[in-house]
This record gives C-alpha cells, structure tokens and sequence, in this order.
C-alpha cells in the first residue's frame, strides 16, 4: 500500500470565529502607545484581548531557543514574548491564541505565521496563531475585519499618534512629576469613552480634546536636545525591541521625537498605488488605494491644522511632505521593509529643527540597513548639521553598548547646540 504522505503545512490548529466567545488572544507589544486603544476598542468589541508586557531577558532567551540566529530579531521578540508567556502558567492552553499582524510585503514578517507555528507546535500544539492582514494571507486563520472594525482600527491610529506625538513633548518639560502621564490617562480614557458612545468618528473633535488635556499641563520653559527616532518599524516603538529607546533618551535630559504610525500606515497604501505606477501591478486596485490615500492624507492635514491653530505643539509630518523629501534621497519604488520611509523621515525630521537622530537597525533586516544606514552618507551631504547614529538591536548586542553609541551622538549634539548659542 502506498504510504500517505502527511501534510505538514496543513497540520496546525486554525483560529476560527467561533474562538471569539472561548479563547484570550494573546497580542506582543509591538506598539505600546497604539495598543493602548486598540486593546480596549477590541475589548468593546467582545475580544478577550491581553497585550503582553513580559521583557525580561528570558523573553529573549525563548527566542532564541525557537528561533534560527539568521532570523532578524524582530521574529525573535515576538516568538519569545508568546513562548515566555505561555510557559507562565497563567492561561488555560486550550482556550489561548496567539495573534500577529502581517503586511503581506518584501519582509520576513510576513512570513512570521509559520515560524511561530512552527516554534510553538512541540510544547503548545492546541493554541492556535491568528493573522491580521489585508493581503489575503492566512486564509483559513485570518483574523475577520469588518469594515466598521476596520475604521474604529483606523481611527484608533489616529488618537494614538496625537498622544503619542502631545505626550513626548509634554513630558521632558512637565513642572510636577508625573503630571503628563495624568494626561496620557486621561486622554486615553476619553477616546475610549467615545469608541464606546459611539463617536469614535468625530476626529476633529476628539483631537482638539487631546491636545487641550496636555496643553493643560504646565510645562518649564527650557530647551531640551530634541531626538528623533526611525528605523524598522518594530524596533522603532516596541520597547521590548529597542530597550526602552524613549525612556533613555526622556533620562539624557531629550525630548524624543516617534514619527507617527500612520506615516507607516500611508506608506503601505501608497506603495501599492506606485506598484501599478511603476511596474504596472493591477491598475483597478492601485486605483481603490489611491482612494483610500487621498481620504486619509486629508484627515492627517485636517489634524495638522488643528495643531498649527492650537500653537502648543509641533504639528505632525505632512505626508506629501515626506514623500517630497524622499525623492530628494530614494526613489519611491523602493519599497522593501520600510524602504524609502526611513529616509525620508530622517530629512523631514532635519528640515523641523530634530537633526540628532538613532536609526533604530534590527539584526537581519537586510532592507532597512540598506535604506536607512545606507542612506546616513547622503543626508549628511544634505544636511550638514544632521547628527545620525545608526544603533543595531540584535539578541549579542548589549544595551550598554548601544546607549553609549546614542550618548557619543548627544555629546555631539550639545557641541553644535553650543556652537549655535555662541554664534
């Protein structure tokens, strides 16, 4: 008799939506300050969801037990908050999921749904990983997005970026400690307030709220040396991923600066829309995307202005402005990881005033090394007070060595600030 050969692809638990009334989905915290809504709208939503806060260096050492040394180490983390996680005795192994979001592009994230079932199958062969995209992967495990789900997603973004964006510049110059993350809480607590209501879509209104609750905190009238941060896209606001990057540099007495999320977000539409530009991928479907760019550009530009209007903080990126500025160093069809994205953030953050810079490298992003780090030599030649560190984040990397690189960039900075006074 002939033998069976046995599917392997195949053999695996699926998440399915009945799992919804039964299992917790367990979520890594890739992006702690977007997270802090969208956790609660999809609670709203009756998901049983925990985003985990495990970071000791026993997460890192799950990873490194499951997955390959050649895999970049954004896989790593993840794969190693699950396992550590699920080793902890605290879910029920038979009602627990693991969930990841995937953008379908040229990046081993996509191809995380495999390697986590796979380093997970041995020990935890029932809990089953379930896939956000909007790529049409992970058919038979995709998480369901209803388009109402989808916007209450979206707008979600939105709220997350302007407290993110309020909050570091808040923080650094706060008179009463702990008189910002008041403000954070509080905010958080009001748009939840309206996903819960209903009202989730009156961003205008939302935003201006937002502002006003940090605008409220008295803030010291002193200059701090003004950080940006780019890079990968998890490395550059998981705080599991880049150490704790905006703590370090808030304790160096520096605002950080995190360019918004949703700047990533317009990337991946627009990408697609240069795909049938550029290299004539289905036009019918760059069409649609170039729909949806257009409706959210206009809404990051109505944010802006209420920004402007306000005149407490820096307003955000303008995206176009962003795309102008990559054209200035990558073409827009490199798109690979955060392709042209890294530098294009790196000179808007220059033309703003924030040229100290940490290009945040994850170890085995091959694309972003080539598009960020690559590209330091050319801003330079641009913008001759740019001050960029490229720092890797790797599993060897010790969090000495990288805050001393980010500390040779700072004395850097306060050289040239010197200079600038002196002048």
């Amino acid at each position: 008799m002939e033998e069976k050969i046995r599917d392997y692809t195949n053999d695996y638990p699926k998440w399915d939506k009945s799992m919804k009334k039964t299992h917790k989905i367990l979520v890594p915290d890739m992006l702690p300050w977007h997270f802090l809504i969208i956790e609660r709208v999809l609670k709203l939503e009756g998901y049983d969801i925990e985003v985990l806060k495990n970071d000791s260096r026993s997460v890192i050492d799950e990873g490194l037990k499951h997955v390959h040394n050649d895999t970049c180490y954004p896989c790593l983390c993840v794969v190693g908050q699950y396992i550590d996680a699920l080793k902890s005795g605290k879910y029920d192994l038979n009602k627990t999921a693991l969930m990841i979001t995937q953008t379908g592009g040229g990046c081993r994230a996509s191809n995380y749904m495999p390697l986590i079932r796979k380093a997970i199958k041995a020990e935890f062969p029932t809990v089953p990983v379930v896939s956000i995209n909007f790529s049409g992967l992970e058919k038979d495990s995709a998480f369901e997005i209803s388009v109402k789900l989808f916007l209450k997603l979206a707008y979600s973004i939105f709220y997350g970026d302007t407290i993110m964006w309020c909050f570091n510049q808040t923080k650094p110059y706060e008179e009463e400690a702990g008189s910002s993350e008041r403000a954070r809480e509080e905010a958080v607590e009001y748009v939840v307030e309206k996903f819960a209501e209903g009202g989730y879509k009156k961003y205008k209104k939302i935003n201006r709220r937002i502002i006003e609750i940090f605008a409220a905190v008295k803030r010291k009238n002193i200059k701090k040396t003004k950080v940006g941060i780019v890079g990968e896209i998890y490395v550059k606001y998981s705080y599991l991923g880049n150490n704790n990057l905006e703590k370090f540099l808030l304790s160096e007495n520096c605002e950080p600066v995190v360019p918004a999320l949703i700047d990533f977000v317009m990337y991946c539409i627009v990408n697609v829309v240069n795909d049938g530009k550029f290299y004539g991928h289905n036009k019918f479907v760059a069409f649609i995307y170039g729909l949806v760019y257009k409706l959210v550009h206009r809404m990051q530009k109505n944010i802006i202005k209420i920004f402007e209007k306000d005149g407490n903080f820096t307003p955000l990126h303008d995206f176009e402005h962003l795309r102008a500025c990559a054209d200035k160093v990558l073409n827009q069809g490199v798109k690979m990881g955060e392709g042209w994205l890294i530098p294009a953030e790196m000179a808007a953050l220059a033309e703003s005033g924030v040229p100290n810079i940490v290009c945040a490298q994850p170890f085995g992003c091959l694309p972003n090394h080539i598009a960020g780090k690559g590209a330091i030599r050319t801003l330079k030649n641009m913008y001759r007070n740019e001050n960029i560190v490229a720092v890797d984040y790797d599993p060897s990397a010790t969090r000495v060595n990288q805050e001393n690189r980010i500390k040779l960039m700072l004395a850097t900075a306060r050289e040239a600030e010197k200079e600038e006074e002196a002048s």
